[in-house]
């Protein structure tokens, strides 16, 4: 239903998974807890939960808690890398296909990935 990815400013976040990485807005409403505010892959049911958390940043070397597939990884890659997404470095092949992580701007990874062809 929901991952949650902790940030420290949720309107530099909506912009970075919205007009960066491409995502939809889904919900966006106030609480007593704080804004709820959710993005995700147009057509896919799965939302992302960026919840306001002060102490946000990812650790290096920290798995990511979220992956999002590419049926072109490279070309999706410069892309978002022209609309201004830090990545941790270039795509990378693997056994498996193509992998790389975006960086939002709280530290937090965004594992990309293309599966190979089978």
């Amino acid at each position: 239903m929901y991952v949650t990815i902790n940030v420290t400013d949720q309107d530099r976040a909506l912009e970075f998974y919205t007009e960066g990485l491409g995502l939809e807005k889904r919900i966006d409403h106030p609480g007593p807890e704080g804004r709820f505010l959710t993005v995700g892959v147009p057509g896919s049911p799965v939302q992302l939960l960026l919840w306001p958390y002060p102490a946000a940043a990812g650790n290096p070397g920290t798995p990511s808690p979220v992956f999002l597939e590419s049926d072109d990884l490279r070309k999706d890659f410069e892309a978002m890398r022209g609309r201004g997404v830090a990545f941790e470095s270039e795509p990378a092949d693997y056994p498996f296909g193509v992998r790389v992580e975006a960086i939002d701007p709280d530290g937090n990874r965004i594992a990309l990935r293309e599966q190979r062809a089978r």
